[in-house]
């Protein structure tokens, strides 16, 4: 069994717990996602099955959309409402929500939050955290493509981000822009590249009927080589093919059995077998 499945994620469980679910509902232990989802959080979840767990390097479905909802008056430890109360402050509305919104377009140097599974010195940071030793702050580069107010009301809004991005920080700085504390109250996963909720299953209707998307649909991005003879593909030999292009994925009898890559002597040598 080998594909791709979009899962809804349900609130409460770690992406982990969804893939050991998956793992038992389709007997297999070759099982895994392409990006953590909070716990907390809910939404699109893409779950690589069988021969499909080889080929996470190579897709270019990553960036992300979200719909969240930022809580003012208080920080946490976490950046979202289920964390230790750090600090509470009386709330300040004079801001207009849509254009500070807006301030965070484009490239976005962005603090990583101490819950995150993000290694620093071969150390997850949430294990700083639980082990209460203090380090420097952390930041990386993201790039936000698309931000807009939902519910002006209740703080709604929703992303189209870069993958690594943290929305609990975007809510952490979105308070701090206005003069407030705040933190993230709620999170949805909406999309991850062209996957979206009306694809998404539930681990219900997984269990009834999962519904899978091909390995050659999630490498359409890749150019395509049909080998007659794949012997020597199988025993891993470097070929000499008719492309121009860094990365090519080679298939027989359309289904895809390895991805090769250009070296510099214009040979092409394995990158990674899929069968």
């Amino acid at each position: 069994m080998d594909g791709v499945l979009i899962v809804n994620k349900p609130a409460g469980m770690t992406s982990h717990d969804v893939v050991n679910q998956i793992r038992k509902i389709l007997h297999t232990k070759k099982v895994g996602h392409t990006g953590t989802l909070d716990p907390m959080a809910t939404g699109v979840l893409i779950v690589l099955v069988g021969k499909a767990c080889k080929i996470l390097q190579f897709l270019n479905d990553t960036d992300k959309k979200y719909q969240a909802e930022i809580a003012l008056g208080f920080s946490t430890d976490t950046m979202d409402i289920h964390g230790q109360v750090l600090e509470q402050k009386p709330i300040q509305l004079n801001f207009d929500f849509p254009n500070v919104l807006e301030s965070f377009l484009g490239d976005h140097r962005q603090l990583v939050p101490m819950t995150s599974a993000k290694k620093i010195n071969g150390k997850k940071l949430m294990d700083y955290q639980r082990a209460g030793q203090e380090i420097d702050p952390v930041y990386q580069t993201i790039k936000i493509y698309s931000i807009q107010a939902l519910d002006t009301d209740q703080l709604v809004f929703e992303v189209h981000c870069s993958s690594g991005t943290y929305v609990r920080s975007i809510c952490d700085e979105f308070a701090r822009k206005t003069n407030n504390l705040g933190c993230m109250k709620s999170l949805v996963r909406t999309a991850v590249g062209r996957f979206d909720l009306k694809q998404a299953q539930t681990l219900e209707q997984i269990q009834a009927n999962p519904h899978f998307y091909s390995i050659l649909s999630l490498l359409d991005h890749l150019p395509s080589i049909e080998i007659k003879d794949p012997k020597d593909v199988y025993h891993g030999k470097p070929l000499s093919l008719d492309s121009d292009s860094e990365l090519v994925l080679l298939t027989h009898d359309q289904d895809p059995i390895a991805i090769y890559q250009k070296d510099c002597c214009g040979l092409y040598r394995s990158k990674r077998g899929l069968w």
